[in-house]
């Protein structure tokens, strides 16, 4: 992890594309631990500085909407960045998709869901660490329906990290919503990933 991006990190778009081949299979290859499916419906995919570097370059050259573009993206991604704060407690961050391809499925999974970000759960050893939604925007709308996309942030202390990042630790990302209760065991190359944000500061 890395302090968060800035203006001075954004590539002009001619250079961004001549390195995007070679970064696209780096951040192909970082991705491939932070994807955990929990259940049949739903994935978190683990931000970092490099996925979200990633993201907005991305967002600028499908977009090409120059400066004015850059201070939107950057404001809209920036919090997505895992932070450490001054007492060594450390965020991780997940974008969490609701993800049916059928849309009268997906309509009605939605509508069952609503306050889901409120009952998501990262548990190891005796800790069990509740989500903190972004508070951007309402995820869950008047009639109970829920967005098909979450951000989410799970805050860990010193003591709690230290935990985490012990080699074998089980660590499960549970939902214990009443209509979606799924939980799932993050793989060894999962929770090394994850330990690597952790540890980045320290």
């Amino acid at each position: 992890m890395r302090p968060p991006i800035t203006r001075e990190d954004i590539l002009p778009l001619n250079k961004f594309l001549e390195i995007r081949p070679k970064k696209q299979k780096e951040i192909i290859e970082i991705k491939k631990h932070r994807r955990i499916s929990v259940g049949p419906d739903i994935t978190f995919y683990f931000e970092s500085y490099d996925t979200i570097w990633w993201q907005i370059h991305e967002m600028l050259r499908i977009e090409r909407g120059g400066e004015e573009q850059i201070e939107d993206e950057l404001e809209a991604y920036v919090s997505l960045i895992p932070h450490s704060y001054p007492d060594q407690s450390h965020d991780l961050v997940a974008t969490m998709m609701i993800e049916i391809d059928n849309p009268d499925r997906r309509q009605k999974v939605l509508s069952q869901l609503g306050g889901i970000e409120e009952s998501i759960f990262i548990k190891f050893e005796d800790y069990k660490i509740k989500a903190k939604a972004e508070a951007d925007i309402e995820r869950t709308d008047e009639t109970g329906k829920t967005s098909s996309v979450h951000f989410l942030h799970f805050l860990l202390d010193k003591h709690q990290i230290h935990s985490f990042i012990q080699p074998g630790q089980d660590i499960i990302i549970e939902i214990t919503h009443p209509h979606y209760a799924h939980k799932a065991l993050l793989s060894e190359g999962a929770r090394q990933a994850l330990s690597r944000d952790l540890l980045f500061f320290r």
